[in-house]
């Protein structure tokens, strides 16, 4: 087993913001391989976050962000579970990075579940028969559209869409890495945003 330094492991929470016996234990983890173990954290943070996904998040702050030309305002409602979260520095940052993720890539909802079945249908019968019109055969068109119907949706929804600011991580997986960190559920409860000109 590799001997963990406390350079390695104030490295590695600097690139994580994880707590010091977690870095520790997962340089062991990974034989004092800093980017292994970056990666096993976020692993961990994220199967955490999936086991507090049904708690109730009855608690939370509005964000709102305008861009500087005054032309695009954004308001988003990001839920938890207690006020004490709610006012801490990361889920403002959370709140902040949403808002401006909401008027820079226009999402229409904020998950797949929200997308009526029939929105769904519709694109996928839409791809589906330009592909046959495009000479594909048929079981290749349903396997085009459903390609397609995935774009649409890391378009469409916001947990889907790739995070400005970095485009290696999801909203879905930035809120989930959160989550992992803070400890609480964090849900986006609802958004709207507004442009001068859109109707």
């Amino acid at each position: 087993m590799a001997n963990i330094t406390a350079a390695q492991v104030k490295e590695l929470r600097d690139l994580t913001s994880a707590g010091m016996l977690d870095c520790k234990n997962a340089l062991k983890e990974c034989d004092g391989d800093v980017a292994k173990a970056q990666e096993w954290l976020r692993r961990k943070g994220m199967a955490k976050a999936d086991s507090k996904a049904s708690r109730t998040a009855a608690e939370g702050r509005i964000g709102c962000y305008i861009h500087h030309t005054g032309k695009v305002g954004v308001m988003v409602e990001l839920d938890c579970e207690t006020d004490f979260v709610a006012a801490t520095e990361e889920f403002k940052a959370l709140l902040q990075d949403i808002c401006l993720q909401i008027a820079s890539m226009h999402p229409v909802y904020v998950s797949r579940e929200e997308i009526p079945a029939e929105v769904i249908e519709k694109e996928i019968e839409g791809y589906k028969r330009n592909a046959i019109e495009s000479g594909k055969p048929e079981q290749m068109a349903e396997k085009i559209a459903k390609g397609q119907v995935d774009k649409y949706f890391r378009e469409m929804c916001l947990l889907d869409q790739a995070f400005v600011r970095d485009e290696s991580v999801t909203i879905g997986d930035k809120i989930k890495q959160a989550v992992g960190k803070i400890g609480e559920n964090i849900v986006v409860r609802r958004f709207c945003r507004m442009a001068i000109g859109d109707e």
